[in-house]
């Protein structure tokens, strides 16, 4: 009789213990939730902000001449860890230089960033059709150009792929690549995988194949620390330290990058960035077949960010692209003295003199 008592209740102990630790485990994997502008105990709305057709609201800011006087109309994505007020080509240019050349730019926070809804399915698609449904409340017209910075890409990837039609041109600046992209060669991603610490090789395999692990793995002030990546020496070349003073303008607001919670702006964009595409970019049909616009990638040699080796196999798929290698350039080259200018004259028909 006492042994049976005894088997009972260390069975019932087990039991306890195991569901102690699932109950643990679940906690671990699962995100605090979103604290979203404008609800209670949330940030507050300050920016304008447009209702997409899913309920969800993005927020913009404007820059230059206004979008009624504007001749060329752009729509800028923001980096990673960065938001609408991050937009490099607005502000690294000289004074006047958009007014003076009827330019547009319309920069927003991309989901979970800023003051912008986050979207828990968010992916290439529906980042490419935040894109239109932006362009059309604001009433830019039936073409528009686009602008992405880093991770901003992946949107402008998805605009090439879903809304081409929608396009007068486009500009990638450094975008992040997926090494799982089937079309770059398994000898030259095996090659970069193997110079990868063990640490990075578990952290691009969880996130490509078991994202909901992600929060666990990245606790909130592990990856805000890897989030600002111009804080790790390791991923600054010497041109990009020289830059590194510019980013003192943003210790007014950057806080407000990631208001709404790390998980939805920082991991949901990693998830997308490294996760499972739809499709492979370079496997995208060219928008302009009759030459009636272009579409530019920009990289620096000393990028130790982004693989410059992956970057170089872009426009070798993608002959239509035009590829700008500037040599000795890290991934914050955009904030270069005269970049921002140089990279908007090659996108838009405006005189050089300008």
């Amino acid at each position: 009789m006492k042994r049976c008592l005894i088997g009972g209740c260390v069975v019932i102990v087990l039991v306890l213990i195991a569901f102690a630790l699932g109950a643990w485990a679940l906690v671990s994997i699962t995100p605090p939730p979103s604290k979203r502008c404008g609800t209670p105990g949330g940030p507050p709305i300050t920016a304008p902000r447009i209702r997409l057709s899913d309920g969800r609201h993005l927020a913009y800011q404007e820059h230059g001449v206004s979008r009624q006087n504007a001749t060329f109309k752009i729509i800028f994505i923001h980096a990673f860890a960065t938001f609408r007020r991050d937009a490099v080509i607005a502000h690294n240019v000289p004074p006047g230089f958009l007014e003076k050349n009827g330019i547009y730019v319309v920069s927003y926070d991309r989901p979970g960033y800023g003051e912008s809804d986050p979207h828990p399915r968010r992916n290439e698609r529906t980042l490419a059709y935040d894109v239109e449904q932006l362009a059309d409340q604001l009433q830019l017209g039936s073409k528009f150009y686009v602008v992405g910075y880093s991770m901003g890409a992946q949107a402008v990837w998805g605009v090439l792929k879903y809304i081409p039609h929608r396009l007068a041109g486009a500009t990638l600046l450094c975008p992040v690549v997926n090494s799982w992209w089937p079309s770059f060669p398994d000898s030259l991603t095996w090659e970069l995988w193997n110079k990868k610490s063990i640490t990075e090789r578990f952290g691009m395999l969880v996130t490509h194949n078991t994202p909901w692990l992600l929060y666990w793995m990245n606790a909130d002030k592990q990856l805000q620390k890897s989030a600002v990546m111009h804080s790790n020496p390791k991923l600054l070349c010497p041109t990009d330290m020289a830059i590194l003073p510019k980013f003192a303008a943003r210790e007014a607001y950057k806080n407000q990058t990631t208001q709404q919670g790390v998980y939805e702006s920082l991991v949901r964009d990693t998830i997308v960035g490294f996760g499972k595409w739809s499709f492979d970019p370079m496997k995208i049909e060219n928008p302009f077949p009759k030459g009636e616009g272009s579409v530019h990638l920009w990289q620096g040699d000393d990028d130790r960010v982004v693989p410059v080796q992956l970057q170089r196999i872009i426009p070798q798929k993608l002959s239509w692209i035009k590829y700008h290698e500037i040599p000795g350039a890290g991934h914050l080259f955009p904030m270069a003295d005269g970049l921002a200018e140089t990279i908007l004259k090659a996108l838009l028909p405006i005189p050089q003199s300008s």
